[in-house]
């Protein structure tokens, strides 16, 4: 899907805004606090009915204000009409979602309205918690197998009903041994579709970011960049060598003092190396910046790939951390992917420079929370 028009109110210090889209590159741009993000965030409560920014509805909302609303006009690749698409959050945490005058899930909105977000917190995926890469694989898996989501509901279900046990304290060996089953057939499943998943992506992930960082030095600051020859490797969350059902039995009084369970998918993670190295303390920031782009960028492909369908990239303040040639290359590639592209940034003139030529671009500029000009994308001043 793309967006061919945007609305919307009372989200940060927007108050109402309507712009109509480039199915190419949307670059949003203005001084910091005009609300460029803000236009990202609402296209994001589209997505996954929330902000990439915090999971707070309170704080996206207009100040005053009780909720937030953000709504699309779609159309598919070809540019046909595909429906209209509705979202709203209330200061209270309350979703309503509806496409084509229907109530849909959460579920229904990531699957309509896929979306890769790159931006200053997007270096979490190397430097945060394995709770955020497990989000990010996750999410591939979701659009790479239509079992994803059952087995993973299936598993956060088991889970939840064992670590329940774990801390009511005396435990029914019986009904624990029934969860035990249940907990064990969809780690096994969530597993299997990880793996399959990591399996996919990593060929594309290296590919891209040898394109990404091309044949010479150059990051953030005139910091090197070179050839990075990254490791990726996935961890299921217990040891390789044995089995969860034997980890599980052994750890038992060990997860009955913790109230929680040890081991399985709930503790995977994705490995970043560099030369054995954690890849996280090894690279500058210009590396890491790179490798976040090749990341994303390469889930996007593996979407296509997958569903013949190409995702929307959301990325805000894409200069910062990149020099003009690596920024090239990413513009060059985001470019050739034929996605649909919203960017800011504070100063579009470079961006303009590089990417190039674009029939269909559009250039926003906003002002205090105001869009005070819409033009063909290159035709500024």
């Amino acid at each position: 899907m793309r967006i061919q028009r945007l609305q919307l109110t009372n989200l940060r210090s927007l108050s109402s805004l309507a712009l109509d889209a480039s199915p190419e590159i949307n670059l949003v741009h203005g001084a910091n606090g005009s609300g460029k993000t803000s236009v990202l965030e609402a296209i994001h409560l589209l997505s996954l009915g929330r902000s990439f920014r915090t999971h707070q509805a309170r704080h996206v909302i207009t100040e005053g204000c009780t909720e937030a609303t953000s709504f699309a006009q779609l159309c598919d690749e070809q540019g046909a009409s595909a429906g209209n698409l509705g979202v709203s959050r209330s200061n209270q945490g309350e979703l309503r979602a509806r496409f084509q005058g229907q109530d849909i899930d959460t579920a229904g909105l990531a699957a309509l309205m896929p979306v890769q977000v790159i931006d200053s917190d997007a270096f979490n995926l190397l430097d945060g918690s394995p709770s955020i890469r497990r989000q990010f694989i996750d999410w591939g898996g979701f659009h790479h197998s239509s079992r994803f989501i059952s087995t993973w509901r299936g598993f956060q279900r088991a889970l939840k009903q064992r670590n329940s046990l774990l801390k009511y304290g005396r435990i029914d060996r019986s009904v624990l041994d029934v969860w035990n089953r249940e907990f064990l057939s969809y780690s096994e499943e969530l597993t299997k579709l990880r793996q399959a998943y990591v399996e996919a992506f990593i060929p594309q992930f290296r590919s891209i970011l040898t394109a990404l960082v091309g044949d010479s030095a150059g990051g953030s600051a005139g910091e090197p960049v070179g050839e990075l020859d990254i490791e990726l490797r996935y961890s299921r969350g217990w040891d390789r060598e044995r089995s969860l059902e034997e980890l599980l039995n052994e750890g038992f009084e060990r997860d009955q003092r913790q109230g929680f369970t040890g081991y399985g998918p709930q503790r995977a993670d994705l490995r970043f190396r560099v030369g054995g190295r954690s890849a996280a303390e090894h690279l500058s920031r210009g590396q890491k910046k790179l490798t976040v782009s090749a990341l994303k960028l390469a889930q996007g492909q593996v979407y296509s790939e997958t569903t013949g369908r190409r995702c929307i990239y959301l990325i805000d303040d894409l200069p910062a951390e990149l020099d003009a040639r690596h920024l090239g290359k990413f513009c060059t590639y985001l470019k050739a992917s034929g996605s649909q592209c919203f960017i800011t940034c504070v100063d579009p003139e470079l961006i303009l420079e590089l990417w190039g030529v674009s029939e269909q671009g559009r250039l926003f500029k906003l002002e205090n929370g105001k869009l005070t000009a819409s033009e063909p994308f290159g035709d500024s001043e």
